[in-house]
């Protein structure tokens, strides 16, 4: 990740300190952390960026002491969407099914089908007919909880949702349900039913796979995270710049304008921190300051 060089004065605000509102957050001793302080380019107060994963053992959660402080200091929270709108995920229900006149059945031969069709009914007790028009993607969703060892599963947006609610803070998005569903329309459905069916079949690896990718962001190393993107094994290596390179610079470009506003928190996929599309390194380039807050 390329480090742009500080000035004496940001020097002095990456003491072990800093404060906001009157809250102090230590820094952590190097960037192994989900937490990052965004400052300098003439903010008023800090704003915080957080990574987040979608499906996780809820007691495997690294919400560290720091982090409500954080969300306490500022003034509304940013996620890829606003999920505390009903509306928003009401919504999503239709915008989860392709286009046109595909539906799954179409995009396999036959015993691919059958396979997939058997998957659902023996593993999910659902009958595939229900899910005949969803994208591939959404329903490599519904493979999840297969791959977690535990039976109190949560997602790491829902828990901070609650704590937005707990401290009154107004949740916005960044995207609409109407732009993410669009993001996978451009990945071709061929290609999503190719993956679906590749983790159906290599269940046990993706397993081992999932469990590797947990045990990396619980500890919460950003070096690693990024190299879990470029594995084959992940699927989406071939369109990292659909998922997020191009995403990160429209958040770029929001936040440009919504950071001089106010102060905010803002939760988005671990996978948006890292590398050098990441928004640590874009937001960096922009000018402002980022440093790594203690989350333990």
């Amino acid at each position: 990740m390329k480090i742009i060089k500080l000035s004496l004065a940001v020097l002095l605000l990456n003491s072990c300190t800093a404060q906001n509102n009157g809250i102090k957050l230590k820094t952590n001793d190097n960037d192994n952390t989900l937490l990052w302080e965004i400052s300098g380019k003439q903010l008023t107060a800090p704003s915080y960026l957080f990574g987040t994963f979608h499906l996780i053992c809820k007691d495997d959660i690294p919400f560290g002491k720091q982090l409500n402080n954080a969300i306490k200091s500022t003034d509304e929270m940013y996620m890829e969407m606003d999920m505390d709108d009903p509306a928003t995920m009401m919504g999503g229900l239709l915008l989860m099914n392709m286009r046109g006149d595909s539906t799954l059945k179409k995009l396999y031969k036959e015993e691919e089908y059958k396979k997939v069709e058997s998957f659902f009914n023996d593993s999910l007790h659902m009958p595939i007919a229900m899910f005949q028009k969803m994208k591939p993607f959404f329903l490599m969703a519904m493979l999840y909880p297969k791959m977690l060892p535990c039976k109190t599963m949560s997602g790491v947006e829902t828990e901070l949702m609650k704590l937005a609610k707990e401290n009154k803070k107004e949740i916005k998005g960044f995207e609409t349900m109407a732009f993410q569903a669009a993001v996978f329309d451009s990945i071709p459905y061929t290609q999503q039913a190719k993956e679906l069916l590749k983790t159906i079949d290599s269940l046990e690896a993706y397993k081992k796979y999932f469990d590797t990718m947990v045990r990396v962001y619980k500890s919460q190393q950003l070096n690693k995270i990024e190299d879990l993107f470029s594995k084959s094994e992940f699927g989406m290596q071939d369109n990292l710049d659909i998922l997020l390179d191009k995403r990160n610079k429209n958040w770029v470009t929001q936040l440009n304008t919504i950071l001089k506003k106010e102060s905010v928190f803002i939760a988005v996929g671990a996978g948006h921190l890292v590398g050098d599309m990441g928004l640590i390194n874009l937001l960096r380039k922009e000018g402002y300051t980022l440093r790594p807050i203690d989350n333990k």
